[in-house]
């Protein structure tokens, strides 16, 4: 009998897990009895009773188990890792929030008994606020036209793994992985599942515009060279106007001098513009260099507290 594992990362979801939980177990015993199922929580050091509630549920079933990280080991690497984690003959991903719609599951079982090693999942609707809906979707045009790489629009990693992707992740040694890169990148040929996101069935979204930023910028420094390209050819353009424009100064300062005294405001006015420019450029050069320093460093993806029911076998 075949597995299938769910991995659901959780920070601070003391509402979601139970009932989730609940949801998903439902799902296997009405519409997919002929398989077995093992549930992986990750939890990313939540500070509610995220923890004591997953403990309980793990107590009262062997086919639940869960992993604590030591700390917060961010949005990206945490749920990396509990892919690597887990044992099933394929893996599904999913949010803890509700925002990913439980009934999806049989689809992408259906799917990949098909012969595809990855289902993902689109978001070609969503609840959320339509301006965010707006900047998400601005953000996928335009990384999509700069990387060399495909990139999947409206794809947030729900989806679902074979067990020989999930092999092809392990073998990645990378300590900022971008798994939506990845999956574009090193994926096979893969089914896409079009779909609604929910709304957040309770409380508090973790997402804000500084992790939005940090997510954009992590697949923009790992997956294009326009931003280096741009500031070698703009600061080349720039230097070459500069140059031109020092040259006439000194022209026009040696033959009209009196009258050319007034008109340097244009001059302070291009002097801070360039300036501006360099600002932006070196900023972004500093993108980059932090994405090299993370993965230079070599740390791990997360610091394991403990984990629970991962060495019992599930029946």
């Amino acid at each position: 009998m075949k597995t299938i594992s769910v991995l659901i990362p959780t920070y601070n979801e003391e509402e979601n897990v139970k009932p989730l939980t609940e949801a998903i177990i439902e799902v296997f015993q009405k519409d997919l009895p002929q398989y077995q199922y093992e549930i992986v929580f990750i939890d990313n050091f939540s500070t509610d009773k995220t923890r004591s509630i997953l403990s309980d549920l793990c107590n009262n079933n062997p086919q639940i188990k869960a992993i604590f990280n030591s700390k917060n080991f961010g949005q990206f690497n945490s749920p990396y890792y509990g892919l690597c984690q887990t044992t099933g003959d394929c893996t599904i991903l999913m949010c803890a929030d509700f925002q990913d719609p439980v009934d999806m599951i049989p689809r992408f079982v259906y799917e990949w008994e098909q012969g595809f090693h990855i289902v993902c999942g689109i978001k070609t609707s969503s609840k959320e606020n339509k301006f965010v809906r707006f900047l998400r979707t601005c953000y996928y045009k335009t990384i999509k036209k700069m990387s060399n790489v495909e990139q999947i629009e409206h794809f947030t990693g729900f989806g679902l793994y074979d067990k020989s992707f999930i092999a092809v992740l392990n073998n990645i040694d990378d300590p900022t992985p971008f798994l939506r890169g990845i999956v574009a990148e090193l994926g096979p040929v893969r089914k896409e599942i079009p779909y609604e996101q929910l709304k957040r069935r309770a409380g508090k979204t973790k997402n804000n515009w500084y992790t939005l930023y940090d997510a954009a910028m992590l697949s923009f420094t790992s997956y294009t060279k326009i931003g280096l390209r741009l500031a070698t050819i703009i600061g080349f353009l720039f230097s070459a106007i500069g140059f031109l424009v020092a040259l006439v100064y000194l022209f026009m300062k040696l033959i009209f001098w009196n009258s050319f005294v007034a008109g340097m405001a244009p001059i302070l006015i291009g002097v801070f513009l360039i300036g501006s420019i360099q600002l932006f450029f070196i900023g972004l050069v500093g993108e980059y260099i932090m994405s090299i320093n993370a993965r230079v460093t070599r740390r791990p993806l997360v610091v394991e507290e403990k984990r629970l029911n991962f060495n019992e076998i599930s029946e």
